[in-house]
């Protein structure tokens, strides 16, 4: 009965980490977006169409780029892990 509430503590874990990963991700998102698409003075109060323009364009660029190094990262990882098990394979002694 220990096990199924390990494994719900893990998937609690996993989630709070997912949802401030996702955070951290939309707040550094905003800054980045923010500086480079908005002047620090407001001339006025709602977004002008240059604006909103770039911002589009910041956001699926910041967007693209995430996933392009989300997948470099797991395809790293996969390729460390099959390196890792090939050699604990062919270490002396094993056999």
């Amino acid at each position: 009965m220990a096990m199924p509430q390990l494994d719900e503590n893990k998937m609690k874990l996993v989630q709070e980490l997912e949802i401030e990963m996702m955070t951290d991700m939309y707040a550094r998102l905003t800054n980045a977006c923010h500086k480079k698409c908005i002047p620090p003075k407001y001339r006025e109060a709602e977004l002008q169409k240059g604006e909103a323009v770039c911002i589009d364009r910041c956001v699926a660029k910041y967007l693209e780029v995430h996933e392009r190094i989300g997948q470099k990262l797991t395809e790293l990882s996969m390729k460390d892990q099959e390196f890792q098990a090939r050699a604990a394979g062919s270490m002396p002694g094993t056999s």
